[in-house]
């Protein structure tokens, strides 16, 4: 894949030394796939400097490794960083942000199974029905960490599919053998157990297309402007304008994925145009719209 478009400015008395330095932190490239080897599992490839995601989910869990550089994140309303050689695991549905936490930005390779993805080797070590939890949001566990990266690599390779499902497997298991638990009770309630919020989430859902207020949200509600956001923004661990443009975003990933064109997606998900889709797609996805259209 190409990389993005970059642009110079500075002095123009650098040698070529000098302006490789100043230009090689702009450059940034991602390539993102679904494998089918593994059944359509989401995987990423990228080197990101200005790439800010904001906060976001995804519907499976995020395991990634650092292969240059480091990367700095929120989770469990706390901020992280991951050095290379160490793994980044977020949870299904977990909020999180990501941007780099050095000058030279960060690469890294990732997979995100979904939890019906990994249900066979869930099934294995925690028994059917269970959704496991990863505690901690950076591990360092250089085995681990080496098998993960070639997977991904044979996987970006297309090798034997036997070969890929096989050490895919071994390699899940071995993260969650070491690294999961059982999903803590009070992180179960958490969420959309305030009916309020049940409430605002079952409305955005429902009219993520239209131009939603936060009157409309105190409508259905019944509760103050100024309550409902603080309400909301504490039990989701993010404001109600950036859930919708999750929602969004997400049903802009389905809409691609049945073929249509990014102008109809625009219309049809509540973006003003192809430019505003495209640029909430990328800040939470990684990748353009386009991209993601094209690998559909």
């Amino acid at each position: 894949m190409k990389p993005l478009d970059w642009l110079y400015i500075g002095p123009s008395h650098l040698s070529l030394n000098d302006l490789y330095h100043e230009c090689r932190f702009v450059i940034e490239h991602a390539k993102y796939w679904q494998d089918k080897a593994l059944g359509g599992v989401e995987i990423l490839k990228a080197t990101f400097v200005k790439q800010h995601f904001p906060r976001h989910v995804h519907e499976g869990y995020c395991v990634a490794v650092i292969e240059k550089g480091a990367q700095h994140f929120l989770r469990d309303g706390a901020e992280h960083t991951a050095p290379v050689g160490s793994i980044v695991l977020v949870n299904s549905d977990q909020v999180h942000t990501g941007r780099t936490a050095t000058e030279e930005g960060w690469s890294y390779r990732a997979i995100y199974p979904t939890p019906a993805e990994l249900a066979p080797v869930i099934a294995d070590i925690f028994g059917p029905g269970v959704e496991p939890w990863f505690p901690e949001p950076v591990v360092r566990d250089p085995q681990l960490a080496r098998g993960l990266q070639v997977l991904h690599c044979l996987l970006e390779q297309g090798d034997e599919p036997l070969h890929c499902e096989t050490l895919y497997y071994q390699m899940m298991g071995q993260l969650m053998q070491r690294h999961a638990r059982m999903r803590p009770r009070q992180l179960l309630e958490k969420g959309g157990s305030h009916w309020a919020v049940a409430k605002v989430k079952e409305y955005l859902q429902a009219h993520y297309a239209d131009a939603v207020s936060l009157k409309d949200l105190t409508d259905c509600t019944g509760l103050s402007p100024s309550y409902l956001t603080r309400l909301f923004t504490r039990m989701t661990d993010m404001p109600p304008h950036a859930y919708l443009n999750q929602v969004r975003v997400s049903r802009a990933q389905q809409l691609l994925r049945m073929g249509l064109s990014l102008t109809d997606v625009a219309a049809a998900t509540g973006f003003s145009d192809q430019s505003h889709l495209s640029r909430h797609f990328q800040r939470i996805m990684g990748v353009s719209p386009g991209r993601f259209a094209k690998v559909c």
